[in-house]
């Protein structure tokens, strides 16, 4: 039973008021009395707004569902489809042109591209890592994966791996850094004359690119250079196991590699309570005060963690520059859907989580704010906002911000918003959200995995849908990543705000990382997410490689930009000449996938987890993963493609897979062969009642049956 105390109307967990009055309040500027009143206010005032912008979501899909409905028995018609989603006010008109004019943005968000790493907040190892992932060692990127074409062999240092890595990243520094006439690979010595880098006796072909360095200038512990504006520090020891071998004493390569880390309280966390929400809030208080720290066992020794200190050095004039040892953080709300026990109203209804969030979290980021050298120098927070729904909604982010800066005695537009475009109404009105906020927005990024969850719950009348394979093949996705890029240009985001991309999700593949994922910045978005903080050093390289501000220059002269129409085209399956195998074996990826995953989200509140599918291949699987896969299963199950006994049947298959893939896991409960858990019935909620969800969405099922697992 929670134990409540009351707060200006609010019946507020105890542990929660407790936690915001003995450590959030102290030390903010904002007085207990100030913080009750104002939280009490947005909570009861808008929460009328938030519920009645769902029931236009399902008052919209419900008209959508319907339209399909009516013409199940005719070809699609795409002219038709655009003028009725015109007619029922999901596709809103757009309006003249205009340029945001979101200010005192910082570098890392405004100008410099590179990496951004999502993580959740509730787990304080992986929040430091991220943090202090901005800057990461080249020599054990490529080491310590296979990024080189094979993984590292077990056992000690291979010499022979490690000369094979120094001649790598040789490579790399030759083609970032030229020096004319000349090699990395040959150099024997770096040192500084007259503010002038030397390379034995040669200046780099580009001496701009010399940025400082430490130590002494005859003979420097490290050498710092910058491309692109991303740093690269050269380290120098020759007592070092590597640069004792070294001809140049060079010991390690560390690059800028995070530059930007968003700490999730959404979709990577299982936040069902006051007592979940506290440890996401005491944790993003840590890194907005900069005293968090983390102790735990590592290779039999016990290790503290904390967020890494600024890096020193001096600049070519013999001035002293710094830079940041963190990546500048951003904190990720959740949306407008969600309810949270952890306040009730005057009513007794529970409180939208989405203003919980907006209250709390902002409460903790006045402390960055009211110091020096905290995450942000410019003076903003950055929240990113997900799963909005049209320009309504935004707009009504917008005023959920406005609400909480008064309340916290904030200066407007303190607080920025990233938007992320991940739902088809805010994909084909993208112009019109990013003027709904046109003062805040800071942030625009793609999030492919939820656009097709919601794609495929938006049309499940339309008739069944592709196999998820044969989905990412489809035109509107080309469009739609297309589309953001050009619409953000259009608005002005050059300059101002990221323009992103979505998670590599294959965090043991980082050979194929390199391969791929240059595509992201040769597409113009100056940043996109990776999964850890090596993946974060390697797709760093990247960012040398491409030269991300002019790719968006030549693009804004080109003035094209993706057609609304290319994103409405629905990813059905046209020929449906699937043999049974097929069609079994497509749930059955599906199956594994969702109860891979559920069951460490519902045992063990763990909200992202690597889940390996059937080949074995380890994937990053969240909520957004979660809800293709169960919205997929939906729509075929009530096209009959499938069964319900066929997917009953695949789902006991599944769960003994999973259970063998977890069977060196102490903390995990088997679901075979009873199949009666809290978790197995979580699983299949989110296929057999799948279409009831409102937007496809997996959170109402996780968090109910995570609830009743706490209760038991």
């Amino acid at each position: 039973m929670t134990t409540r105390v009351e707060k200006n109307g609010l019946q507020v967990a105890e542990e929660l008021a407790t936690f915001v009055e003995t450590q959030a309040l102290p030390g903010s500027g904002v007085s207990a009395e100030d913080f009750w009143e104002g939280f009490s206010d947005l909570a009861h005032d808008l929460a009328p707004r938030n519920a009645a912008l769902l029931a236009r979501r399902d008052e919209l899909q419900d008209k959508i569902d319907q339209w399909h409905i009516a013409r199940r028995d005719t070809a699609h018609d795409p002219d038709a489809y655009l003028e009725f989603l015109k007619d029922i006010g999901y596709l809103v008109p757009e309006g003249e042109p205009f340029h945001i004019d979101t200010t005192k943005i910082d570098p890392e968000i405004a100008t410099v591209a590179g990496p951004q790493l999502v993580v959740p907040i509730t787990n304080a190892r992986f929040a430091l890592n991220a943090a202090n992932a901005r800057w990461g060692s080249l020599y054990d990127a490529f080491y310590g994966t296979d990024a080189m074409g094979s993984h590292p062999p077990k056992g000690g240092y291979d010499k022979g791996r490690g000369a094979r890595v120094v001649a790598r990243v040789r490579v790399f520094l030759d083609e970032t850094f030229p020096i004319d006439g000349a090699s990395h690979a040959d150099v024997r010595r770096y040192h500084v004359e007259k503010g002038a880098l030397l390379v034995d006796d040669k200046p780099l072909s580009d001496p701009a690119q010399f940025a400082g360095y430490r130590g002494r200038a005859k003979a420097p512990d490290a050498v710092l250079l910058v491309n692109h504006g991303l740093h690269v520090e050269l380290v120098f020891d020759r007592g070092h196991v590597i640069g004792a071998r070294d001809q140049a004493g060079l010991a390690d390569v560390r690059i800028e590699s995070a530059v930007s880390a968003i700490m999730d309280c959404e979709d990577s966390v299982a936040c069902v309570d006051a007592e979940d929400k506290v440890l996401a809030y005491r944790n993003w208080l840590g890194l907005m005060k900069g005293d968090l720290s983390e102790t735990f066992e590592k290779g039999g020794k016990t290790v503290t963690r904390a967020l890494a200190e600024d890096r020193v050095f001096t600049a070519p004039d013999g001035g002293e520059l710094t830079l940041k040892g963190r990546a500048l953080m951003l904190v990720r709300n959740v949306g407008h859907l969600m309810t949270n026990p952890a306040v009730l109203l005057r009513d007794g209804s529970e409180i939208y989580e989405g203003l919980m969030d907006a209250m709390v979290t902002m409460l903790i980021a006045k402390h960055d704010l009211a110091r020096d050298g905290g995450n942000s120098v410019a003076g903003s927070v950055y929240v990113v906002k997900p799963k909005m729904h049209g320009p309504d909604e935004v707009a009504f982010t917008d005023e959920i911000f406005t609400r909480v800066e008064a309340a916290l005695g904030m200066a407007q537009y303190t607080v920025k918003i990233g938007i992320m475009d991940e739902e088809r109404r805010t994909s084909v009105n993208l112009k019109e959200c990013i003027r709904a906020a046109k003062h805040r927005v800071a942030f625009i990024n793609t999030g492919f995995l939820d656009r097709t969850g919601d794609e495929i719950h938006t049309s499940m009348e339309a008739g069944p849908f592709s196999r998820k394979e044969f989905i990412k093949r489809k035109g509107w996705i080309t469009a739609y990543e297309d589309q953001n890029v050009d619409i953000g240009l259009e608005c002005g985001l050059r300059g101002k705000a990221q323009i992103g991309k979505g998670m590599w999700a294959k965090p043991d593949e980082m050979a194929a990382l390199l391969e791929q994922k240059i595509e992201h910045p040769r597409a113009g978005a100056n940043c996109a997410w990776v999964p850890s903080p090596t993946a974060a050093t390697l797709h760093a390289l990247h960012y040398h490689k491409v030269n991300v501000a002019e790719v968006q220059k030549k693009l804004e002269a080109g003035g094209k930009r993706a057609y609304v129409t290319a994103l409405l085209d629905i990813p059905l399956a046209t020929y449906r000449r699937w043999t049974r195998e097929q069609v079994i074996r497509e749930v059955e990826n599906n199956a594994q996938g969702i109860l891979g995953y559920v069951v460490r989200w519902i045992d063990q509140g763990v909200g992202c987890s690597k889940v390996p599918d059937l080949s074995g291949v380890e994937l990053m699987e969240d909520r957004a993963t979660c809800r293709i896969s169960a919205q997929h299963i939906a729509n075929w199950l009530h096209h009959g493609v499938v069964t319900e006994a066929e997917v009953g049947e695949v789902f006991r298959r599944m769960a003994k897979v999973v259970d063998e893939q977890n069977a060196d896991d102490p903390l995990y409960q088997p679901m075979a062969p009873g199949y009666n858990g809290i978790a197995y019935a979580a699983a299949l909620d989110l296929v057999l009642k799948g279409r009831q969800q409102p937007s496809g969405y997996t959170e109402p099922v996780l968090h109910a049956r995570r609830l009743e697992w706490k209760a038991a």
